[in-house]
């Protein structure tokens, strides 16, 4: 079964456990995605299903998009992702992927593009210390400082500068699933994922092995 599916950032809340225990969560609106193509290694390649997501009215599609929904009888989609997969035999053009593929006690891998901030100086973007506010050096109190000695005279490539901070493609891994709510397609994740709300993520089995613990510890109690 593939375990892949893009969802929607919504927002934060919290959530307690059977133990009272508060739990930040995000909650993503996970699909319904459909399969518009499938990806075959005899005619591409390689093996992946193309999933849409959110649906768009054709003018804001060009004519080549629009052609292609059109040819498989499939309602305009305004994201598409592909995700590899070899099993892809069991899968089928116009097929739903819902949320419910996912549930809870499972890691998965959040990727997503996180808030740009804009330019920014080396204080906020590095970390970086300011620098004595003294003897008359107020106006270089947040400044980078030297960019180098006397050696190679020049700047050497990586320096941590100042620059474009955030809109970066971030992936965070090994996050535990709380809750899945199939009826309203909501995945409830613990902790934080990149990306602003309402943003796009793409949500993946996650790669990482688990440990024993923590597998033990993620199963539902038995009623």
């Amino acid at each position: 079964m593939l375990k892949s599916i893009i969802a929607k950032k919504l927002g934060m809340t919290q959530v307690f456990d059977e133990k009272g225990n508060l739990i930040p969560v995000t909650v993503v609106e996970a699909g319904p995605c459909v399969i518009t193509d499938i990806r075959t290694k005899e005619k591409n390649g390689y093996s992946a299903v193309q999933l849409g997501f959110i649906n768009v009215e054709d003018k804001k599609l060009n004519k080549s998009q629009i052609g292609v929904f059109k040819s498989k009888n499939l309602p305009y989609k305004k994201i598409l992702k592909e995700i590899k997969d070899n099993d892809i035999e069991a899968f089928t053009i116009g097929q739903e992927i819902k949320a419910d593929i996912f549930k809870a006690g499972d890691y998965i891998d959040a990727s997503g593009i996180t808030k740009g901030k804009g330019f920014a100086g080396v204080i906020k973007r590095h970390n970086f210390g300011l620098q004595p506010r003294t003897h008359g050096q107020s106006d270089r109190t947040r400044a980078r400082g030297s960019s180098g000695g006397q050696g190679p005279q020049r700047v050497l490539k990586g320096m941590r500068m100042s620059g474009h901070l955030g809109s970066e493609k971030v992936t965070v891994q090994k996050l535990l699933i709380v809750n899945v709510d199939a009826d309203k397609n909501l995945i409830y994740i613990k902790g934080a994922i990149p990306s602003v709300t309402n943003g796009i993520v793409l949500i993946n089995k996650t790669v990482k092995r688990i440990p024993v613990v923590e597998q033990v510890k993620a199963a539902p109690k038995k009623k």
